[in-house]
């Protein structure tokens, strides 16, 4: 349904549930929810320019190609011209070359590999022992002194701009990265013993896997879960009923699991750019059961998965259609309780704007805010700001303009990109070379499972947020008018992983002085998901946490580190406790929805199959 269809609707039509029997009193018990218009279309110039970029795209994955070369002239020129610097890479090359000719010396006389380079920690392409033997340890110390070597070459060149310098440094180690030797058959030795064992038969395997991917992209099927992990079934599977419904969310409520429950409720905000099972995986990892389990009555919006017909949905659409209507949904099922509000990713970004322009008109209905690896500052982005720049921006608005949204695949890349040794040589290796298949995750599964971001949305959330940083430069308007983090006065409880590719943790840490608030801040071990998704019980999991107070002095993220003591195990139940102790005493359950509500689906609701 289009952003004129929504904006009629809106104004025509009552939300899918009756209206509530208890009136709203004061600030804390909102108004009834309102479906708020979408905001009109903007005139869009150029289109025959847009048509070119968007054909331009298929054959260059989406990346500017005037962003790229500009980046490389910047480079290039200034390397040009520098002839002191090019003289000390002629010398690092001879003496690299020197080194390996000594490390191929030692090896043949006493065996020492690894003489000449070493793998870092984090890389497991050359971790198997088979790299340790000649010739497979030779070719490997090779790359890496190249690897090295191209990485002197690309930083440090006096004069080129530091976003120009990330860009090119990021464009050759994704070459360097598909050159790598334990990327093809003949110079991987762990593939090589494998034929051998195997006779070929892993080279039939991989075969047959490449082949049933192909059919499956072809037939635009999804990869992941191969029918293990169905939504409903087997993931996405705590008991609930849809109590709200508009043109672009459900809200969940989640039936209770204690026989007393804590009286204010959990509204889960998740990011649109996936979908908001995440936080309620398999049983065992679902942090939505963990919270029912700990007494907490939570509530989790589904977003719709956008079309073409939504390309004018606005970025505070999903304010006012998400974040604010399930407040106003919650308001009338619990009338005068405070809420729990958790934001996770581009859904936390979203609450922090949300709760900045409650906290300017006056609105006390957020009792505390949790940030789950949401950023509020995107000066410190990481890598993903590789992607955006005034050409890149402008040349992502072309391809959305042709569709009218972000394509799944679109999405999927940029963050494989990002750690394209894990994600996608690693991958291709040991299902193609190795002819094996990693088994299926609900993680996975889930991952697989993309969803497309409307034009409008997606073209204000870069400019904004990560072009002008209007957010935390206190330029962000909400209906007309500025709001500003500082206002937020609610206690905080913001979480980092520290291994985050998409929401480094010091971008996630700077919330300590953009909010007067109490900030309890926790960095778990893990990535971007898997640190998140940490159950209880699971072993591997680790965090540090440390409270600053409102009026107490700012701690740097450097010292922050050494102070703030590590415990082991999941940081839920550190969480849960936090929750507790900023909650009242234990009540009855409240009632499922308001009004009349059988016309709605159960849990998880229609809106995350689309």
């Amino acid at each position: 349904m289009s952003a004129m269809q929504i904006s009629t609707l809106a104004r025509a039509e009552k939300p899918a549930v009756a209206e509530p029997v208890n009136q709203p009193v004061q600030a804390i018990a909102a108004e009834p929810p309102s479906q708020a218009t979408a905001a009109e279309p903007q005139h869009e110039s150029y289109p025959v320019d847009r048509t070119l970029h968007a054909m331009l795209a298929r054959f260059n994955g989406g990346i500017s190609p005037v962003a790229l070369s500009l980046a490389f002239l910047d480079w290039a020129t200034h390397l040009a011209t520098a002839p002191q610097r090019q003289i000390e890479l002629v010398h690092d090359a001879v003496r690299d070359a020197g080194r390996l000719v000594e490390a191929a010396t030692h090896m043949s006389a006493d065996n020492k590999p690894w003489s000449a380079a070493k793998p870092r920690a984090q890389d497991r392409r050359f971790a198997r022992p088979e790299w340790g033997s000649a010739p497979f340890n030779l070719l490997a110390q090779s790359f890496l002194l190249g690897e090295e070597w191209w990485r002197k070459a690309t930083t440090g060149v006096r004069g080129v701009a530091p976003a120009n310098e990330a860009i090119v440094e990021f464009s050759i180690r994704q070459v360097l990265d598909m050159l790598a030797p334990s990327n093809f058959a003949t110079t991987n030795p762990e593939v090589l013993q494998r034929a051998f064992q195997t006779g070929g038969a892993n080279f039939v395997a991989g075969w047959q896997n490449w082949s049933s991917d192909l059919m499956r992209v072809l037939a635009g099927g999804k990869q992941g879960g191969d029918g293990q992990f169905v939504v409903g079934k087997t993931v996405a599977t705590s008991a609930g009923k849809v109590v709200y419904r508009n043109e672009l969310i459900e809200l969940i409520q989640y039936s209770p699991t204690t026989e007393k429950v804590r009286p204010e409720p959990v509204l889960i905000v998740p990011a649109w750019i996936m979908k908001y099972y995440i936080l309620d995986l398999s049983p065992q990892n679902s942090l939505v059961k963990h919270l029912t389990g700990e007494g907490f009555t939570v509530f989790a919006i589904s977003w719709r998965n956008p079309n073409a017909d939504d390309r004018d949905v606005a970025f505070d659409d999903y304010r006012r259609l998400g974040v604010k209507a399930a407040l106003d949904t919650i308001g009338c099922i619990l009338p005068r309780r405070k809420i729990h509000a958790l934001g996770y990713c581009l859904g936390g970004t979203l609450l922090s704007i949300a709760a900045a322009a409650m906290a300017r008109d006056g609105d006390v209905r957020l009792k505390t805010i949790t940030l789950l690896a949401a950023q509020t500052d995107f000066t410190e982005a990481g890598e993903l700001t590789l992607f955006i720049n005034e050409s890149q921006v402008a040349f992502l608005e072309d391809i959305m303009w042709e569709r009218g949204y972000l394509d799944t695949t679109q999405m999927a890349g940029a963050f494989q990109l990002l750690r394209s040794n894990d994600l996608i040589w690693s991958r291709l290796s040991h299902d193609y070379l190795l002819g094996e298949r990693a088994p299926p995750s609900d993680l996975m599964a889930w991952n697989a499972d993309a969803t497309r971001l409307p034009y409008r949305m997606h073209s204000e959330y870069l400019r904004k947020l990560f072009l002008n940083n209007d957010l935390a430069g206190g330029r962000y308007h909400v209906e007309g008018r500025n709001i500003a983090l500082s206002d937020i006065h609610a206690p905080m409880f913001v979480v980092g992983t520290l291994r985050d590719h998409v929401a480094p943790w010091k971008s996630v840490y700077k919330i300590h002085y953009q909010v007067d608030a109490d900030v309890t801040f926790l960095l778990a071990s893990g990535g971007h998901n898997g640190g998140i998704v940490a159950p209880s019980g699971e072993a591997g999991h680790s965090y540090q946490v440390m409270t600053k107070g409102a009026d107490t002095p700012y701690v740097g993220r450097d010292e922050w580190l050494k102070l703030a003591p590590r415990s082991e195990g999941s940081w839920w139940p550190e969480w849960t406790g936090w929750l507790a102790a900023r909650s009242g005493e234990w009540c009855a359950p409240p009632r499922m929805g308001f009004g009349n509500v059988d016309a709605l689906p159960d849990a998880p609701g229609d809106y995350v199959h689309t």
